[in-house]
């Protein structure tokens, strides 16, 4: 059976996700991380909840969580990749490391780039409905740079909140969508080089494997190897997310269908408008995990 595993990134979070969810191992060592005990009552305060690092911990602990009680009922997927903070996640699916592993970085991640927005305060905007040389104009006219690579037509970028709302202004003249995200920082810009160098720093002694299934990275394409899987994870903070590369890649495999783990459905929504020949669904949708498990049964050829 071919389907690709694909972890969510932070910003959909909400209390009433992963409604199939069983309270297991792994929701309670990330609920100890984060010092709550019910993490859903938690979702219900929207200044806890988007917070960075609660979001990075919580999404990363419960999308591994929920993997790890669909994946026995599944064979292994035919390609695995992480929107952004979706792959410290990804990687786990995959085989790097494991699950404790997993959710230790997630915390250092965030805290070292929560250290980074101290010094340089700044945002993301997605903006969608501009040409790329339109795009391009705006990040040289107001300083900002391409966070997230979505599509041709459809990019998140990053930078100082003064300079995003005079893009703003600009590409709203221009005709553009935009939305402002909930992450109080610029992720995936240069002003998260420190960010970067302080987590490479931390991953280049942990000892970590190579992936048992076709792993795909932000920064990277296709990751093999363990050193490698370190230089992915730690240059994706301060480097622009190529998702649209991503969702190539995993095209690339002929897969039947698409599996999003996490909050909300917007990873299958951008599938689906690129790819709508093959079906992806969100875990997110399902009220049980056997009706996740049904679906990719019914879509996945043998």
């Amino acid at each position: 059976m071919a389907y690709a595993l694909i972890f969510s990134g932070q910003g959909m979070q909400h209390a009433g996700m992963l409604p199939w969810l069983a309270n297991d191992a792994t929701v309670e060592h990330t609920c100890s991380l984060l010092g709550v005990s019910d993490w859903r009552a938690q979702l219900g305060d929207a200044r806890w909840a988007f917070q960075n690092l609660h979001a990075q911990v919580l999404l990363t602990g419960l999308g591994l969580a929920a993997w790890g009680q669909l994946a026995p009922a599944l064979p292994a997927p035919a390609a695995v990749a992480g929107y952004s903070v979706g792959e410290l996640a990804s990687f786990c699916a995959a085989g790097v490391y494991d699950a404790d592993t997993a959710l230790l970085l997630a915390r250092a991640r965030a805290q070292a780039m929560d250290r980074c927005a101290a010094i340089a305060p700044g945002g993301l905007l997605a903006v969608s409905g501009l040409a790329p040389a339109q795009v391009q104009a705006l990040c040289q006219r107001y300083g900002l740079e391409i966070a997230i690579d979505n599509d041709s037509h459809a990019v998140v970028l990053g930078g100082p909140e003064a300079a995003l709302d005079g893009a703003s202004a600009a590409a709203r003249a221009q005709g553009a969508q935009l939305t402002r995200l909930h992450v109080g920082l610029a992720s995936h810009t240069r002003w998260m080089d420190a960010a970067a160098r302080e987590f490479a720093a931390l991953l280049e002694p942990m000892a970590w494997r190579a992936p048992r299934v076709p792993l795909y990275g932000n920064a990277l394409d296709r990751v093999t190897r363990p050193a490698q899987a370190q230089q992915a994870l730690a240059q994706q903070i301060a480097t622009t997310v190529r998702w649209s590369a991503c969702m190539e890649s995993l095209h690339a495999r002929r897969v039947d269908c698409v599996l999003e783990v996490g909050p909300g459905a917007a990873l299958a929504r951008m599938w689906t408008q690129r790819y709508p020949e093959i079906p992806a669904r969100s875990v997110d949708e399902f009220v049980r995990a056997s009706g996740v498990v049904d679906w990719i049964m019914r879509h996945s050829r043998d």
